[in-house]
């Protein structure tokens, strides 16, 4: 009996001594991942909220740097070289600091990361890019602080920082047509028609070389397989593209092949674009 009871008070005490109390973090850690173009962007911050309080010129005091959230660094990081209001920011993670005040803010990409808080010596050599961004009030109150990608083009997104009623916005370009070019060159030296497609949708959708785009389409389309129709979509692409190039009647025609395919599959989005398009085109 006496062994029974000190195996029972031994799993007790164990089970005591592993057992963790769970409780909310008062700011929560948040990680996210965005493609801004073919630029993969990582953000990873804590989350504090403002509980009632006054933030900004309170809470946050103005003109002093702050960590821009909360424990551990904020950190942003991005797959490829950036540029921001003209200046390079090299690939790599960097820390972001901010130093707010009521008309205007300074945005630091700090190299170093591994700071607890601001650093507690602040080194000017490691400071990878410093701009001043104008601050814009909201109209709806932000609890938690929010740092988020938006706005996304291709060639283009915002690094955008939200709570209470203020919100700044840093735009960064990225390289997506140096990456695009170079990925399409490699691609298409053993293409398939996906590739083609892509490369033709791609030219369209970034302005680029239109001749080129009504190349590449029509060699996706020539691999269609003996016997079976042409892919309704990339006759759609080839009709858009020969509408910007100016060929509307060529355009018109390539449409109602699409308009045929998308019918006869059902699609009743691209059979309502496609005439939309006929309609639009008919008029000129």
């Amino acid at each position: 009996m006496k062994k029974i009871i000190f195996v029972l008070a031994s799993l007790i005490a164990s089970y005591v001594l592993n057992a963790q109390v769970k409780t909310p973090a008062p700011s929560p850690r948040c990680t996210i991942t965005q493609v801004a173009g073919l630029t993969d962007v990582s953000l990873d911050y804590s989350r504090p909220s403002s509980k009632g309080r006054a933030v900004f010129g309170d809470l946050v005091p103005f003109g002093k740097l702050w960590r821009t959230g909360a424990n551990a660094n904020t950190t942003v990081s991005f797959s490829e070289d950036v540029v921001i209001n003209g200046n390079t920011l090299k690939k790599g993670k960097y820390a972001l600091f901010t130093t707010p005040k009521a008309d205007m803010w300074e945005v630091v990409f700090y190299s170093d990361t591994d700071n607890w808080g601001t650093p507690e010596e602040w080194d000017a050599t490691k400071v990878a890019v410093l701009i001043n961004v104008d601050p814009v009030n909201l109209n709806n109150n932000v609890e938690s602080l929010t740092i988020g990608i938006g706005n996304l083009t291709n060639d283009s997104a915002t690094l955008d920082i939200s709570w209470e009623k203020t919100m700044v916005s840093v735009k960064f370009e990225v390289p997506t047509k140096k990456a695009a070019m170079a990925s399409i060159e490699k691609t298409l030296a053993g293409a398939g028609a996906g590739d083609y497609y892509s490369a033709a949708q791609y030219y369209f959708q970034s302005n680029g070389d239109m001749n080129k785009a009504l190349e590449y389409v029509n060699k996706a389309l020539s691999m269609a397989k003996a016997g079976e129709d042409a892919p309704f979509w990339q006759l759609r692409q080839k009709s858009l593209i020969q509408g910007k190039l100016g060929d509307k009647s060529g355009a018109i025609a390539t449409a109602k092949l699409s308009l045929a395919g998308a019918e006869k599959a059902k699609n009743n989005d691209y059979v309502k674009m496609n005439n939309d398009s006929i309609k639009e085109w008919s008029k000129k």
